[in-house]
């Protein structure tokens, strides 16, 4: 998945408009204008499409979290770059104060099996031997978990 489809799937999930994802660069800390948001949720083949890079979208999520969480005490977190898919689950577990359980269902939702212990590898320590690389296709079913279970709910709460 690209950087844009990601940002697409959750313009949809959230039903934010321009200036809602303004707003969410805006709590990180970070100005971003309505032309940039456009040219972000186009898609690849359409013209001005342009790619969003990772450490804007790493800041789009911090500002989320902000959003969903309240802001912490002390700076905002620094964006990551470059920032993978695992790092995506982890800040949507945080802004949408997920449990393992709850995330487990979602794949459940979309009849997909994925073990505690496959879950807890994606959040674990690139370091650490039982790190997992969080592929593609888990991270676009979580997403359509998070649609096919949440999307009512985040509608009417925006």
């Amino acid at each position: 998945m690209t950087n844009n489809d990601i940002l697409r799937r959750l313009r949809y999930l959230f039903d934010f408009s321009d200036d809602k994802m303004i707003a969410l660069f805006k709590l990180a800390e970070h100005d971003v204008n309505r032309s940039d948001v456009c040219d972000w949720l186009k898609k690849e083949d359409e013209p001005y499409f342009k790619e969003i890079t990772d450490r804007d979208l790493a800041i789009f999520f911090n500002g989320l979290i902000i959003e969903k969480r309240g802001k912490r005490e002390g700076p905002i977190p620094e964006p990551e770059d470059p920032f993978s898919n695992n790092m995506i689950i982890r800040k949507l577990k945080i802004a949408l104060d997920l449990k393992s359980e709850e995330i487990l269902e979602l794949f459940t939702i979309l009849d997909k099996k994925l073990s505690k212990h496959e879950l807890s590898a994606f959040f674990r320590n690139p370091n650490h031997r039982s790190y997992r690389q969080c592929g593609d296709q888990y991270l676009r079913n979580f997403l359509s978990g998070l649609q096919k279970k949440y999307q009512n709910k985040f509608r009417e709460n925006s």
